[in-house]
């Protein structure tokens, strides 16, 4: 946003301007990471001036944050219509296909959201990621009427894990078939955390 007036609405030609910085951000970041990633090599990117770019952000840092943050965005939206359209028992299937297939469709959008956890300097909160999943998971087992208390909390971080490791696996060979392994994952999900004890 501009520095000028942080309240003041853009115009459409700085909310223009301001995605294509973000999208150049997230591409940048994705092919030469975020060490190599500078406001200069986002500029000449962008086809604008250095000083362009800062109108918008005062910084690389602040800049990839908000870039992490519209990709964060697209994932949690594509992640909620899914868990959206399907009853709660289905609800941790929604969520671990849908998380993995935009994972894998958006390889920049990964690689964004890894390098930027990695050199923002931004704290993570653990319960952020394994807390959702555990309200999920608590959710499709009242619609199942499964009335014992399993230790949600460790059972979202471990599928947390495993999506994270089918993601990074698909990464570094793009011919590992996800659609098995989520499917593997799913049949743990429910023979495990989803069954009666």
């Amino acid at each position: 946003m501009p520095q000028s007036a942080p309240d003041r609405k853009l115009t459409l030609t700085e909310q223009a301007r301001r995605a294509q910085l973000i999208a150049v951000t997230v591409d940048l970041v994705a092919e030469v990471g975020y060490a190599s990633t500078s406001l200069a090599k986002i500029a000449e990117r962008a086809g604008v001036t250095k000083a362009a770019v800062l109108y918008y952000y005062p910084s690389k840092n602040a800049l990839v944050e908000t870039a992490r943050d519209e990709v964060l965005t697209a994932l949690v939206t594509a992640v909620g219509d899914a868990v959206d359209a399907v009853g709660p028992e289905d609800w941790p299937a929604a969520y671990v296909r849908t998380m993995i297939e935009h994972l894998r469709d958006n390889p920049r959008h990964t690689r964004m959201i890894v390098e930027a956890a990695i050199h923002t300097g931004a704290p993570a909160d653990p319960a952020a990621r394994w807390g959702p999943l555990a309200d999920i998971l608590a959710a499709a087992r009242r619609a199942r009427d499964l009335t014992d208390d399993p230790d949600l909390r460790s059972a979202a971080i471990v599928i947390g894990g495993a999506i994270d490791a089918i993601v990074s696996e698909h990464m570094h060979d793009p011919s590992y078939d996800t659609t098995a392994a989520t499917d593997l994952v799913l049949t743990m999900i429910e023979r495990t955390v989803l069954s009666r004890s």
